[in-house]
Order: structure tokens, then C-alpha cells, then sequence
């Protein structure tokens, strides 16, 4: 029965360094920079011509999306970028660009005014 001690200082011991490097490793977890969880954004910029592809990703809809639906994105992303409330005059000819070209309605030039 003196083998008690033992075995309890031995698992004492044991817990203590499981404990130790439980923090450690807690911690080198924290400190990992964090991975973006987010969705993915187009990260290129615009294109000389602008395309159906291009267009739909300024919006934030399919290249298939109905007119109304297209209309009704094209709104939403004005209200956040019209230069009246703050926005580039770029980015708001841009978003109209993409309205045009997804609805149809690319002028000949098929260009922004910038």
C-alpha cells in the first residue's frame, strides 16, 4: 500500500502537464491569424469593356437574373455608393454601366464616363 502515494503523485504530475500544455496550445490558437469566414469578393479591378460576367459581379447577381431583379440590385448598390451621399462618381457610372449591359441597354461605346 505504499505504491499509493506514488501512483497519485504520478497522476498529479500528469494532469499538470496535460494542463500546461492544453494552455499552450490554446493559446498558439489564438494567436494564428485569423482566416477570413466571410464570402469570397472579386478581387480584380474593372475591365477596359465591361462584360455580362463583370456586370453581374458589380451588382452582386447571376448573369441570368430577370430585369426586375436586376433593378431592383441596381438600386440597392446605388443607395450605398451614390456620390450625393458620399460615393465615387466612378463606382456609381460603373453600377450604372452594369445595369445597362445586364438589361440590354449597352450604349455603342459600351463605356463609363470615366
Amino acid at each position: 500500500m505504499q505504491s499509493s502515494p506514488l501512483i497519485a503523485g504520478i497522476a498529479v504530475a500528469t494532469a499538470a502537464l496535460a494542463g500546461k500544455y492544453s494552455i499552450q496550445a490554446w493559446q498558439a490558437f489564438k494567436a494564428r491569424p485569423p482566416i477570413a469566414r466571410m464570402r469570397k469578393f472579386y478581387e480584380g479591378g474593372f475591365q477596359p469593356k465591361m462584360t455580362r460576367r463583370e456586370a453581374s459581379l458589380v451588382l452582386g447577381v447571376r448573369e441570368s437574373t430577370p430585369p426586375d431583379k436586376v433593378r431592383e440590385a441596381h438600386r440597392k448598390v446605388m443607395v450605398a455608393n451614390h456620390p450625393d451621399a458620399g460615393g465615387s462618381h466612378y463606382l456609381a457610372s460603373k453600377i450604372n454601366e452594369a445595369k445597362d449591359i445586364l438589361l440590354g441597354k449597352s450604349k455603342s461605346g459600351g463605356d463609363s464616363a470615366f
